[in-house]
Parts: structure tokens; C-alpha cells; sequence
């Protein structure tokens, strides 16, 4: 779908294209569903896209950056402007759901207002137990089901 007037992607395709670029650190996970793709306009001189990362310090903003890059030249966008947005900073609350589930089947605890998971997201046990508050990034810990005893990330409320 374009606009007919300027033969440009509509802003709606642009953010479908964005919704199949997952994130570098945990890739069952949509760039978008991650929340931290905040706006996409089209501008005089090409198409803005701003992100926040999940943190300021975050390792994967520049992969992050070269992705959306890449993901919008494969589609025939060739102007394209990063902007990064660090206030508001980004909150777990703008996580999908579509992204929270995607994160459970994949065995990654999602966010919990409760400071921790409330169930194992492989058995569904509540018997859960925090092992670490640091896990294998920054954004998650690390868990263990007391009735499987299968080890998982959980990833943290921000």
C-alpha cells in the first residue's frame, strides 16, 4: 500500500515491515512489540523513524539502528533518518501483548507488576524461585522452576 500522491510507503506498511525486524538480544520479539519503535513520520527529505532503547547504556541500539536500516532498504526505502528518544525512557508497560505472549512461548517469564513471574512459563507451575537478579542481558534475571526444575529468564519489570 502507497500514498498515491508521492509513491511513498504508507506509514502503516512502514510499521508492518518494522513489526518483522526482531530485536538483535532476543529474537522471538519484534522490534515493535518491544516497544521501543515510538514513531515513524514521513518528512521532506525521507522517512523519520524514532526509537527509545530499552536503556541508555543498551549494546544492541547501534544493530538496532542498522536493522531498521537495513529492513526499510530491502523494501525500497533508501532515506531514512534514526532519531533516538531517551525521555520518556522506555517502560516494560510498552511492551505488546502479542510480544509478552510471544516471550512466554518461547520460555522467557514476561514482565510482572509483582517484581518477579508467577509461574514457570514452560510447566505453568507457581513453584518458582529467583536463582539471580541478573540473567544472560541486562533486561532479565534468572529463575528456576522448583516442579520442573527447568531454569528460566524472566524479564524484568522497567
Amino acid at each position: 500500500m502507497t500514498d498515491t500522491q508521492s509513491n511513498q510507503p504508507s506509514l502503516a506498511q512502514i510499521w508492518e515491515w518494522l513489526d518483522a525486524v526482531p530485536d538483535p538480544e532476543i529474537p522471538v520479539i519484534s522490534l515493535v512489540d518491544l516497544g521501543i519503535v515510538r514513531d515513524v513520520q514521513w518528512s521532506d527529505d525521507g522517512l523519520i523513524v524514532t526509537l527509545t532503547p530499552t536503556y541508555s547504556g543498551c549494546p544492541a541500539t547501534s544493530i538496532i539502528r542498522l536493522d531498521v536500516e537495513t529492513a526499510l532498504a530491502a523494501h525500497g526505502v533508501e532515506r531514512v533518518e534514526i532519531k533516538t528518544q531517551i525521555a520518556p525512557p522506555w517502560t516494560t508497560d510498552w511492551l505488546s501483548d502479542k510480544g509478552r505472549a510471544r516471550l512466554e512461548e518461547y520460555g522467557i517469564a514476561p514482565p510482572s507488576p509483582a517484581g518477579g513471574p508467577d509461574h514457570c512459563p514452560r510447566c505453568g507451575s507457581p513453584d518458582v524461585t529467583r536463582v539471580s537478579q541478573f540473567g544472560s542481558t541486562p533486561c532479565k534475571a534468572h529463575w528456576r522452576c522448583t516442579a520442573c526444575l527447568e531454569p528460566f529468564d524472566y524479564f524484568k519489570c522497567i
